[in-house]
């Protein structure tokens, strides 16, 4: 167990595939499996809350953080705006699912959400993300039976499927 968690707790996404089939190979049970995710989630919410409270405590003193800040909020903007009906949940957890969960975390803060309702947001999405990989993880390796292969493919996937997404969606222009 400990070392799919460990697994599940490396900042890129090849700990998702790695550990799934890790998790298959050594007998675990998915619902335990997903649950070793869900674990990896609450000890990232943990160690990430106190560096996002800290920058945002700096974001106003530092001239860079401002900068920053002010970059983020406008990028946050733009994101939220491709999204009729604001920052509400759906587009809080779609944010994780598309992102990452501290990119959830982050814009659910700016958006008035505390620690327990960001990070339920947050981590809501990121499960999502984990069905969807573990899935392709899983099916793939029926057809591989390689785990290092399976693992390469699902890698490259997670990397080339959103670059494609965003080359076949059509450009909106602002609105007025």
């Amino acid at each position: 167990m400990v070392p799919v968690l460990m697994l599940f707790l490396l900042p890129v996404g090849g700990g998702i595939p790695a550990g799934i089939l890790l998790a298959r190979a050594t007998g675990l049970a998915w619902p335990m499996t997903a649950g070793l995710y869900f674990v990896s989630d609450v000890l990232l919410a943990l160690a990430f809350e106190p560096i996002l409270r800290l920058f945002v405590a700096w974001g106003g003193k530092v001239p860079f953080l401002a900068r920053f800040r002010a970059a983020m909020k406008a990028a946050m903007a733009r994101s939220v705006a491709h999204v009729s009906g604001g920052a509400g949940p759906f587009t809080l957890v779609m944010i994780a699912f598309g992102v990452d969960p501290m990119t959830g975390r982050a814009t659910a803060l700016a958006a008035g959400h505390g620690f327990l309702t960001g990070w339920t947001f947050a981590i809501a999405g990121d499960l999502l993300y984990y069905a969807v990989i573990a899935l392709a993880t899983l099916r793939l390796n029926a057809y591989f039976r390689n785990p290092n292969t399976t693992i390469l493919v699902v890698l490259g996937a997670m990397i080339i499927v959103p670059i494609l997404v965003r080359a076949c969606r059509p450009r909106r222009t602002p609105s007025p």
